[in-house]
């Protein structure tokens, strides 16, 4: 995945520069430095909606313009990496409902994440792992969406706060779902 350059971050139209806090070079500044934080964390948590690569890379960039636009019009500064994993969430599920809709139209499939597994040099320790893998995966997609989003965000470093404002979501309800998704994890694995 590229990085926003200079070339494409002057290319943004602005709407006003009034009440900006800093000059556009600080802003700048702010959102590479987030950038080299949190786009690793964004790209997982991205890629766990189902989405390709190349989908995933792109939702995170437009994530990183949508923050460029607000710092410019100077709006809330606090809590910018929750503010980016909620605008990520929302990106990526837009790109999902419409990656459904093409694929029904063209009536193909897309690949899961489990035909992206590295293959482990030792054959009978590969098909252990990979039949876990596809029990816990199982076990995974079948937790109620709320939950499983949570569990991700939380596995990102999130804090429960966080993770909340990202989901629009109670504190207690964020908790209960973390919970019920490691429980039921945890089960499955034999813990």
């Amino acid at each position: 995945m590229s990085s926003p350059t200079s070339e494409s971050i002057a290319d943004i139209p602005l709407l006003s520069l009034e009440g900006v806090h800093g000059t556009p070079e600080d802003v700048e500044e702010r959102v590479l430095a987030l950038f080299d934080r949190c786009a690793p964390s964004l790209v997982r948590y991205v890629g766990s909606f189902g989405l390709n690569i190349h989908e995933t890379e792109d939702v995170v960039q437009d994530t990183f313009l949508a923050l460029f636009r607000h710092l410019h019009l100077g709006r809330d500064r606090t809590n910018l990496t929750g503010w980016l994993f909620q605008v990520a969430h929302n990106l990526a599920l837009k790109r999902r409902q419409q990656g459904i809709k093409q694929s029904r139209l063209r009536g193909d499939r897309e690949t899961s994440l489990d035909s992206r597994l590295d293959p482990a040099p030792d054959p009978e320790q590969r098909l252990l792992r990979d039949e876990r893998r596809r029990h816990l995966r199982a076990v995974f997609d079948a937790l109620p969406d709320r939950e499983r989003r949570c569990l991700v965000l939380r596995a990102e470093g999130l804090t429960y706060r966080d993770v909340a404002k990202a989901l629009s979501m109670s504190l207690g309800s964020v908790s209960k779902a973390v919970t019920r998704a490691v429980t039921r994890l945890m089960n499955a694995d034999g813990g």
